[in-house]
């Protein structure tokens, strides 16, 4: 259920490498980093069962759709498997779910399936209603899972409520939720699971489930 995660802007080739050994040894889902390094995570994860995830419009979510489009297409050359997407938050703010769900629709046209394609909706920002609204638009662009938060926007990262209003939103129409964003112990990560993730976004993966382990 772990995407092990390092997006850090000073994040170099070399510490991209070691966290996919570290993903490798772990045994998660996939490694997400950053577009610019997904060249050097393909390498480091040749031949393993450990899916490649890229983030695109990162962190901002503030970019054209066409320029979204295009750093996906770019990461899925490079060697990605998985994309997380920040939508537009400026849209969401006004309501305006058709572009919402354009841009959302654009990406996924750059990547069709088999590629898991999860937005990032940025749920701290959002009411209860507007929150309702990003899922509706993620179903109905073709988005396989919708995602708290990037981890990087001052309001704040995942919380249960967030998730658990997330899936009763995208639960019908088959959609995972990705909690990411302040899961910091095996508790939190428990909480969301009890809340209603389906995908979790760490970068203390390996302190977490050597909690984990502990309680056993």
């Amino acid at each position: 259920m772990i995407d092990h995660t390092l997006l850090a802007p000073e994040a170099s080739d070399q510490d991209v490498e070691a966290l996919c050994r570290e993903a490798v040894e772990l045994g998660v889902c996939a490694a997400c980093v950053s577009a610019a390094r997904v060249p050097a995570a393909a390498r480091a994860l040749d031949g393993s069962s450990v899916r490649l995830a890229a983030v695109v419009g990162f962190p901002s979510g503030a970019h054209l759709a066409a320029v979204k489009a295009d750093e996906a297409a770019r990461a899925l050359a490079d060697g990605a498997d998985e994309l997380d997407m920040v939508i537009d938050l400026a849209y969401a703010a006004v309501g305006d779910w058709a572009m919402v769900g354009e841009e959302i629709a654009s990406v996924r046209a750059a990547a069709p399936a088999p590629v898991v394609l999860k937005v990032i909706i940025e749920s701290a920002v959002l009411s209860e209603d507007q929150i309702d609204a990003a899922c509706l638009a993620a179903v109905q662009a073709g988005a396989d899972f919708v995602k708290t938060s990037t981890g990087f926007h001052p309001a704040g990262g995942a919380s249960e409520a967030a998730v658990a209003r997330m899936a009763a939103a995208v639960g019908s129409a088959g959609l995972g939720v990705k909690a990411s964003g302040g899961i910091r112990t095996a508790a939190q990560a428990l909480a969301m699971i009890d809340a209603g993730a389906t995908r979790l976004g760490m970068s203390k993966t390996a302190q977490i489930l050597e909690e984990l382990r502990a309680d056993r």
